[in-house]
């Protein structure tokens, strides 16, 4: 049995996993979901990591699996405990000391967004329901878990704080359909960033909403 930590993206709120959750219970693992004060100005990157640790419990089995801007905190909690695995899904991956501010700058997101819009007929530029919401169902939307709460400003000015990416087994994870960080835009940023290929499952950015059971089954692929 492993434990599976799993850390979701602005906004903190752990109900996004929640169809995740069960699935790798299923299979007689721990799954902790944590919730994050991602809508509290006095909280931020730190803080975050506060929690993730505390739900790794100190144990070295954790599997631990970060979503999209989650992708800041896990390389600091795995900077802090033992980690066996760690899992980014459709993840932000930083540089040491970047910030998640300064992030799609320095990779070229938005202009890769506008570019796969354009390719796939959809508009660009931004909107909920075209980029995040778009591949979710109608019934998981009329539920509320697929509405999460704003993400304070604090924790985008803060900078990852790790001297080098941690010794840790890493795999990432892309929704082949992600509208907000199209495929091909994060295989390069895997490639340029951790030297990693990635591995490719159904759904959108919120991949955990839309397609759980592929989602859960990549991840206990991971454990053999």
């Amino acid at each position: 049995m492993s434990r599976f930590v799993l850390i979701p993206g602005a906004g903190g709120t752990a109900s996004f996993w929640y169809r995740v959750v069960p699935l790798l219970q299923a299979r007689g693992h721990e799954a902790i979901a944590v919730e994050l004060p991602g809508d509290d100005e006095s909280a931020g990157l730190p803080e975050y990591t506060d929690l993730v640790v505390a739900a790794m419990g100190g144990r070295p089995d954790v599997v631990l699996v970060a979503q999209s801007m989650g992708g800041f905190t896990a390389p600091m909690a795995c900077a802090r405990e033992p980690v066996g695995l760690l899992v980014l899904v459709n993840a932000m991956i930083p540089r040491p000391g970047e910030t998640p501010g300064e992030w799609g700058g320095s990779t070229g997101a938005a202009e890769a967004r506008d570019a796969a819009a354009l390719d796939g007929g959809y508009p660009p530029g931004f909107d909920l329901e075209t980029y995040f919401l778009h591949d979710v169902p109608a019934e998981v939307l009329a539920s509320g878990q697929a509405s999460g709460q704003p993400e304070a400003d604090i924790a985008f000015g803060q900078a990852c704080a790790i001297d080098r990416w941690p010794g840790v087994p890493t795999r990432v994870i892309c929704g082949r359909d992600d509208r907000f960080f199209p495929l091909d835009f994060q295989r390069r940023v895997a490639k340029d960033r951790l030297g990693l290929d990635v591995d490719v499952v159904p759904g959108g950015h919120l991949a955990a909403l839309s397609q759980p059971a592929a989602l859960a089954g990549q991840l206990l692929h991971y454990l053999g």
